[in-house]
């Protein structure tokens, strides 16, 4: 038990460390090209905004044509200033990259732009999505010697074994649904501000790894990342 629990602690900091590793490496490779082009796309705004009524047909497209385009690589020059602050690479969204890729929900929203932040990122999905096979087949076997622990107790309590097994995945697969889905969708929607069936949506669309990128957490993206964890840990017991 104690050589077990040993190489679980190793397994997760293990797995932790990759992540916190790759997430720093991709904010090094793409950070600063993400403030050149929120430059360029903050100028490219103010021009607009001075000679908009003097433009062609023809500018005004390739100008929309841009604005889409720069909205596709996940910046929105909404805001009237240009702030050094905003950054789609800080750690927090650069650790949610990292989460996302080696689940291999590929949300969309968010992927490397540079030569080096993309070959970067198919070595470290090489090395990195078996190692996140690895650790939630882990969680899921840590979850079935729980659900087999339950059935024991019932069973040395008078419950026939086969009644037992059976109480005892109904109980997982309710709680499971509670705990994975429901829970997390009342919190989701009280952070995001979305309605209940938005976020109910998201869960499931994030927890089955399908990753539509439609819905996507602003906030507390640590909460989602150890969501996507566990929840997975508990489809795969």
């Amino acid at each position: 038990m104690f050589y077990s629990r040993a190489q679980s602690c190793m397994l997760a900091a293990g797995y932790l460390a990759y992540l916190l590793v790759g997430a720093l490496i991709f904010q090094v490779l793409e950070k600063d090209a993400e403030r050149l082009q929120q430059g360029i796309t903050f100028r490219m705004k103010e021009d607009f905004l001075k000679n908009f009524t003097s433009l062609s047909a023809v500018e005004v497209n390739i100008f929309v044509e841009n604005l889409m385009e720069t909205i596709r690589r996940g910046i929105y020059p909404a805001e009237n200033e240009f702030s050094d602050e905003h950054n789609n690479w800080d750690f927090s969204n650069s650790f949610f990259f990292v989460g996302s890729m080696l689940s291999t929900i590929g949300y969309g929203n968010l992927s490397p732009k540079t030569a080096g932040g993309q070959l970067f990122c198919v070595f470290f999905a090489l090395f990195g999505i078996p190692l996140n096979i690895v650790f939630l087949q882990h969680i899921g076997k840590m979850l079935s010697m729980v659900c087999e622990r339950l059935a024991k107790w019932l069973y040395r309590k008078g419950v026939k074994k086969k009644t037992a097994r059976g109480l005892t995945l109904l109980f997982f697969l309710v709680m499971g649904i509670l705990v994975f889905l429901c829970v997390p969708s009342v919190i989701i929607r009280k952070i995001e501000g979305w309605s209940y069936s938005e976020a109910i949506y998201f869960a499931f669309i994030t927890l089955s790894t399908i990753g539509f990128g439609d819905y996507m957490i602003g906030k507390y993206v640590t909460f989602s990342k150890q969501y996507f964890l566990f929840g997975s840990g508990w489809l795969l017991q």
